[in-house]
Parts: C-alpha cells; sequence; structure tokens
C-alpha cells in the first residue's frame, strides 16, 4: 500500500469541536473510497500535553501525542479555533503554546492550514504575514485590526495562498478539506467523496461564508448598520463615496474613517460584496440573463460582473450558475 498522507490536526481546550472531526472525516472518507492502490490518509490529532481536551460543546477528544511528539515532515498540519463569547462580543482564543510551537513546526508542513478562529494563532505565530487569509466572520475585523500585515477578506469560506490555506471555521472547514483531497487526488476523489458524505458537491472557495450586512457586528451606532441594510436591498442606486457619505450626512473623510472602524473593509470595497452578493442570488435563481444581472446588482455591464467574478469569486458568472 502507498504511504498515506500525514494530517496533523492540533487541538487546545475550547476548540470547536467540527473544526477537528470535520476535516478528519473528510481525509477518512477520502480514503476509504482511494482504496488500497492509492495513498489515503493518516490523521492524528496533538494537544499540548497529549492528554484530552473538552471541546466547546463538552465533548472530550483524546489525543494521539503530543505537540513535542510530532517529529519528520507533516504533510498537512491544520490548527484548529476556539471563540469565547464576552461581554461585548466574541474574540478568539490564542493559545500561546501552540502559537510557539507553530514559529518552529510550521516548516516541516508540506501544507498548513486554519480553520475558523485557528487563523488568529497562525497569525500570531507570523504565518500570515503578507498573505491573503479568512477567518469566521465574527473575528475577521479583529485579525484585520490586530495583524494589519495579513490581507484578510472576511468573505469566502477558504482562502489558499501557496501552501497556506485558511478557512471560516465551523462546516467550511470540510470543504476545505475537500478542496485539499482534489488537489492530492483531483476533483474524481473529492466529489466521490463528497457523495459519500452526503454534502454538497464541492463549494467554491470564494463561496461568501455569510451575508454581507450581517458580518457587520451591531454598535450604539446605528448609522452605519442602517446603511449597510440599506446598500443590501438597493445595490443599483448611486453607492458611490459622496452619495454614501451624505445620506449619513457626514464628511466624506469622517464617513470613511468611521465605515472603516466599524466594518474592517473601505466602503468601495463593501459596495462591490454587497453588489456581488446580489449578482450570486439573482443568478441562482436561473431567471436572469447575464446583462439584467449586472443591471440589477448594480455592476453594470457583463463585462465588469466578470472582472468582480474573477478577482472576488476566481470563477465567471456562468460557472457559477452552473455550481449553485
Amino acid at each position: 500500500m502507498p504511504p498515506s498522507h500525514r494530517v496533523v490536526i492540533v487541538a487546545f481546550p475550547g476548540i470547536e469541536l467540527l473544526d477537528v472531526t470535520g476535516p478528519a472525516e473528510v481525509f477518512s472518507v477520502a480514503t476509504r473510497v482511494a482504496g488500497a492502490e492509492r495513498p489515503g490518509y493518516a490523521v492524528q490529532i496533538a494537544t499540548a500535553d497529549g492528554g484530552p481536551v473538552v471541546t466547546s460543546s463538552g465533548v472530550r477528544l483524546l489525543a494521539d501525542l503530543t505537540l513535542r511528539e510530532v517529529a519528520g515532515p507533516v504533510d498537512t498540519l491544520l490548527v484548529s479555533g476556539a471563540i469565547e463569547l464576552v461581554e461585548d462580543g466574541v474574540e478568539p482564543v490564542i493559545d500561546q503554546e501552540v502559537v510557539g510551537w507553530l514559529r518552529g513546526a510550521a516548516s516541516r508542513a508540506r501544507r498548513l492550514g486554519s480553520i475558523c478562529a485557528g487563523a488568529h494563532l497562525l497569525a500570531a505565530a507570523g504565518l500570515l504575514d503578507g498573505r491573503p487569509a479568512t477567518t469566521h466572520w465574527l473575528t475577521a475585523g479583529r485579525l484585520a485590526a490586530e495583524h494589519p500585515a495579513v490581507r484578510v477578506d472576511p468573505d469566502p469560506i477558504f482562502v489558499r495562498d501557496g501552501r497556506v490555506w485558511t478557512c471560516a471555521g465551523v462546516t467550511s472547514g470540510m470543504d476545505m478539506a475537500l478542496a485539499m483531497v482534489a488537489e492530492d487526488h483531483g476533483q474524481d476523489l473529492a466529489l466521490a467523496t463528497a457523495r459519500m458524505m452526503v454534502m454538497y458537491v464541492k463549494r467554491s472557495g470564494g463561496q461568501s461564508q455569510f451575508s454581507v450586512p450581517l458580518s457587520v457586528p451591531g454598535s450604539s451606532d446605528d448609522r452605519i448598520d442602517e446603511l449597510c441594510r440599506w446598500i443590501a436591498e438597493h445595490p443599483a442606486e448611486d453607492l458611490s463615496l459622496e452619495a454614501l457619505a451624505a445620506r449619513t450626512h457626514l464628511s466624506t473623510r469622517h464617513f470613511t474613517r468611521l465605515f472603516r472602524r466599524r466594518t474592517a473593509t473601505t466602503p468601495a470595497a463593501y459596495v462591490e460584496a454587497a453588489r456581488l452578493e446580489a449578482a450570486r442570488r439573482l443568478l441562482e435563481d436561473r431567471g436572469s440573463s447575464l446583462p439584467e444581472v449586472a443591471a440589477a446588482s448594480g455592476l453594470g455591464s457583463v463585462e465588469t460582473l466578470h472582472r468582480a467574478f474573477r478577482r472576488r469569486l476566481g470563477t465567471t458568472p456562468a460557472e457559477y450558475r452552473r455550481r449553485f
């Protein structure tokens, strides 16, 4: 039997259960589907002391080895994440022992990835500097604020940059694992694995993890909240910087600063994301032509529609419609 791909998933107290078991199950099913003639996956769970960890759901996971025992090369190293509820929202859990270990161990992995708020640990270890990355939409703004060298995109369900992968977490960890299976063995095995697991065939990494307006956390200042909802409902309106600032009765400079502080992005980038979301919905309904989709979503022309899909989703409107 060919040697297996070694997958190590790092866990620590408070992690989301599905961040570990979701990808592990994908790799396990892919191994069974691949059969004995192709290399499968050998999954190990590593913790600081090798003991069990209690997940956020209360379920305990047993470790296979300690972090110190992760010796030799690793094919795929994944870092799970944890989020805590605090008085004013949520915050990612940063396990400093894991962060310190990652700084030395990451270079031994052919492929490195994070699940959910695990991106915060990769960032704290300096492994995302200069790279595009995503994480759970609830903590994306914090990741961007605390690690300005990381190009945070809160929209896609997973992002790949060379050997480094990040994902939104929870079920999207399974989508990322399927994409890794496709990279290793081709689309046919990934498709067969998805079918065996009764998963959606394969969600594109560029698919939005959450509705654009709902990705903005609430605050006592509801001007930006109301504006974001209005943008989502009126994508074909004049959404220029000047028009949006006038709608909130603010100067363009103050509006831009306030908007970026509230949403962790610029007005222009937010408007494009909202228009892209509107275009996706129209394409999923199948009833509109591409010129009609471009006009109704506010993107204007089919050429602009294509450019936006290519740049932000890595696909074409026609391919998106076929998939979704």
